[in-house]
């Protein structure tokens, strides 16, 4: 509000008429306001800068509390374990144990299976192979082997749609990087022993085909016994004449770089690797491996440059289940069972074949 004077002054500021002025003095200008209690600029962003953080931290703690925790993949490039996969989602396996990306195992068995061969999983499902992912989560905490179907992938939707179907049921199977072929059965075992190293730190690696009747107790009991030799191949071992004649089943094409015999190797429908063995053939380059046409040829093949143990042992393939059977198959009619479907049930209802007792690690 402006001041007004109504004084007269005698000060030399004054007009010096010799009279006092009759006039009102003008209005003084309002000077500015005298400054308010401010902080200064340095405080004031400071304190911006503090509101700021604490304010993204907030933020950044709320959305960690709400955000899912991230599953474990249990991957290894395409391949991938979904029983794992499955207990990580539902975290169900806490109930059970600790959930590890690479767990420890006495053996890993990957039964080989291909998309037709359904109803072979479905016979196996109603035997020795757990039909539930918690049951096939005892059968491992009980013998120490993992089991898993192992498949690779197709081009035909129609088939990889049903084959998730069933994965999506069973949670039992291990995929593999790599197109589903039967000419390509060698790639389809090397492929197998690269992803099972990754995802499974395991003593021995077990390779069963789809089609044979096992003993999963009996099996462990093999594995679990003391060995001097480091790298192992076990397996029922076989010689034989190579088979040059294309129209002939078990055609060898590169059967000139072997002669008129082979060499000492383990039968197809299943064998063993120890984890050594295994660990040269996942760190093995690409195309550093000779493939000839059969499988079980050109997985002898390598145990012979590898300088590993042969160790003959016919209770994993025995031809009717005995007390001492490990796997059993209709060898040497048919490459496993004939007629898988049926004789794997018809074996199961066999005391001898599912109930027998398990004879001790000397006793085999």
């Amino acid at each position: 509000m402006p001041l007004f004077s109504h004084t007269h002054r005698t000060s030399s500021s004054l007009p010096t008429s010799g009279s006092y002025s009759s006039k009102l003095l003008k209005p003084l200008k309002p000077s500015s306001a005298p400054p308010t209690s401010r902080f200064p600029l340095p405080i004031l962003v400071f304190s911006l800068l503090c509101f700021l953080f604490g304010l993204s931290a907030t933020i950044f703690a709320v959305y960690s509390l709400r955000r899912p925790i991230p599953l474990l993949s249990f991957r290894c490039g395409r391949s991938e374990d979904t029983f794992r996969a499955f207990y990580s989602s539902s975290r169900k396996l806490g109930d059970h144990g600790a959930l590890v990306e690479r767990p420890k195992h006495l053996g890993f068995v990957g039964i080989q299976t291909v998309f037709g061969s359904v109803d072979r999983r479905a016979a196996l499902r109603s035997t020795w192979f757990p039909s539930d992912p918690d049951g096939l989560l005892r059968l491992e905490q009980a013998t120490g082997l993992a089991f898993r179907f192992v498949i690779g992938r197709s081009k035909n939707s129609k088939k990889m749609v049903e084959l998730h179907e069933e994965v999506e049921k069973y949670k039992d199977f291990m995929f593999i990087d790599l197109e589903e072929e039967y000419l390509k059965l060698p790639y389809k075992s090397l492929a197998f022993f690269k992803a099972a190293f990754e995802l499974f730190d395991a003593d021995y690696y077990v390779k069963a085909d789809d089609d044979i009747y096992l003993r999963p107790d009996r099996l462990a009991t093999l594995l679990a016994k003391e060995r001097t030799h480091s790298l192992t191949y076990i397996g029922c071992m076989k010689k034989g004449p190579v088979i040059t004649d294309p129209k002939m089943r078990w055609y060898e094409k590169s059967g000139h770089l072997i002669g008129s015999e082979y060499f000492l190797h383990a039968y197809g429908p299943i064998y063993v690797l120890s984890a050594e063995v295994v660990a040269s053939l996942a760190t093995a380059r690409n195309n550093s491996l000779r493939m000839f046409s059969n499988e079980d040829v050109t997985i002898g093949s390598w145990m012979l440059a590898m300088n590993v143990h042969h160790e003959d042992n016919r209770a994993i393939c025995d031809p009717r289940c005995t007390p001492t059977s490990i796997a059993v198959w209709d060898i040497p009619k048919c490459s496993g069972l004939c007629n898988p479907a049926r004789r794997l049930k018809e074996l199961h209802k066999m005391s001898m074949c599912s109930k027998s007792p398990t004879l001790p690690p000397d006793d085999r």
